[in-house]
């Protein structure tokens, strides 16, 4: 009776993972489908769910509709060095708040935490104002500076508790060697915190690449705007082009998704890291 029991529980369980893995893959399912109609069939009554002709020369005809290519490139651009800067900024200052005890700490982490909990709305317009100040408006380069600024409290929490969970006397003991604490820096502590770093890593990456309302405001040249915001073009006055949008859309996770999958194994130590306490 009791193996009855485990076997039904079993099957309830893979049932359970089942449905929740069709609730989130249904909206792929319909911007993959929308993205091989044409627009006769998208705007049909009453609507087809699959398409009775399937147009993949939609994922070739959208390079000509909009400059895709430099959308894309320009996003690269953004998350690649905004991703940089935020790591150089974040390993130094998450290394010191896990390895110097200094009064106020856990004030200043709180402080850092409460940085997060604003919304970037409301930073909007002050923000834009100190870019034109600086002359970072219409800038690829502003876009850059703004998306570490605001991924670099996530990165500076990740590596701080990632850090704490390494013994201090491996650090002691290549200072007895003759490293410096600089040199212990790179050559101990970062090869040993590769999981937290490909965690911080990812979720910057894909918040830049995925920002949207910064880009929008302060980008207004065609040349420089990421995909987020060129992906725009599709919407017009009295119609949106449906199928390109979503085969832009598909096109634009592809980077995301071979990023995780590249990196998909250490990202599960890494968000574990310091959650329990020793």
């Amino acid at each position: 009776m009791d193996m009855l029991k485990r076997r039904i529980l079993h099957v309830l369980k893979y049932l359970g993972a089942l449905l929740i893995l069709g609730v989130f893959s249904f909206p792929y399912l319909i911007m993959i489908l929308t993205s091989l109609k044409n627009r006769t069939e998208i705007f049909a009554i009453p609507p087809t769910f699959f398409p009775k002709v399937w147009q993949f020369q939609n994922f070739v005809d959208m390079w000509a509709k909009v400059p895709l290519a430099q959308y894309m490139s320009n996003s690269f651009v953004i998350a690649t060095c905004a991703t940089s800067i935020t790591l150089v900024c974040a390993i130094p200052a998450a290394y010191a708040l896990a390895r110097m005890k200094f009064r106020g700490l856990n004030a200043y982490m709180y402080l850092v935490l409460v940085t997060q909990m604003f919304s970037p709305i409301v930073l909007l317009v002050g923000l834009f104002r100190v870019m034109g100040w600086f002359g970072l408006v219409d800038t690829i380069a502003g876009l850059i500076i703004v998306n570490a600024a605001f991924n670099q409290a996530f990165a500076v929490w990740i590596l701080k508790g990632y850090f704490s969970t390494i013994p201090y006397e491996l650090e002691q003991s290549a200072w007895i060697d003759g490293c410096n604490r600089v040199q212990g820096l790179f050559r101990v502590l970062l090869p040993l915190s590769a999981p937290g770093l490909i965690t911080a890593l990812i979720f910057v990456f894909i918040a830049a690449w995925n920002e949207f309302t910064f880009a929008l405001t302060i980008i207004s040249t065609e040349a420089y705007k990421p995909l987020t915001v060129g992906i725009y073009a599709f919407f017009g006055k009295y119609d949106v082009q449906w199928q390109y949008l979503f085969a832009v859309s598909i096109v634009a996770t592809v980077p995301v998704i071979a990023l995780f999958l590249g990196i998909e194994k250490h990202l599960a130590s890494g968000l574990t890291s310091g959650a329990v306490k020793e």
